[in-house]
């Protein structure tokens, strides 16, 4: 197992990944994204997660009344940032790769195409939805296998 934060350049983005890295996170695979409840309790949804090297950040798209929005916007409200922390796992047989991160909810129209555009870059269209909201996730920390690591 290994692990790796992102370098990020003056402008903000990330220094490239290494290749296998960025390939997985690049290549179409659903994942599952790590939230933590009020009382404490894991909830894990699935999602898809896409990488976006030129902000240094990673996007989810959601609607705005899902659990994990809500969930995230009481964390914000909270003040503790250990409530906002949300990790991301995709899985492909022995090669898998886990993204920790801080998440804000992102309602700004801009942000939220920024991040479909990703989405659709990585997995397809999505449909339309005029409760569209956006999960940016930042500070980013990744933790992958062996099959990765080279």
């Amino acid at each position: 197992m290994a692990s790796l934060r992102p370098s990020t350049r003056p402008d903000g983005g990330w220094e490239p990944l290494p290749e296998a890295l960025a390939a997985f996170w690049t290549e179409r695979h659903l994942c599952t994204l790590t939230t933590r409840r009020p009382d404490g309790r894991p909830a894990v949804v699935p999602v898809g997660v896409a990488l976006d090297p030129e902000r240094g950040c990673a996007w989810v798209i959601a609607g705005g009344g899902s659990r994990k929005v809500r969930t995230l916007r009481a964390a914000a409200a909270s003040g503790d940032p250990l409530d906002s922390f949300v990790a991301a796992c995709q899985v492909d047989g022995a090669r898998w790769s886990t993204l920790e991160a801080q998440a804000e909810v992102v309602d700004d129209p801009a942000e939220v195409t920024r991040a479909v555009e990703r989405y659709a870059a990585r997995y397809r269209q999505p449909r339309e939805n005029p409760e569209r909201v956006a999960l940016r996730l930042t500070d980013c920390r990744f933790v992958f296998g062996a099959r990765l690591a080279g």
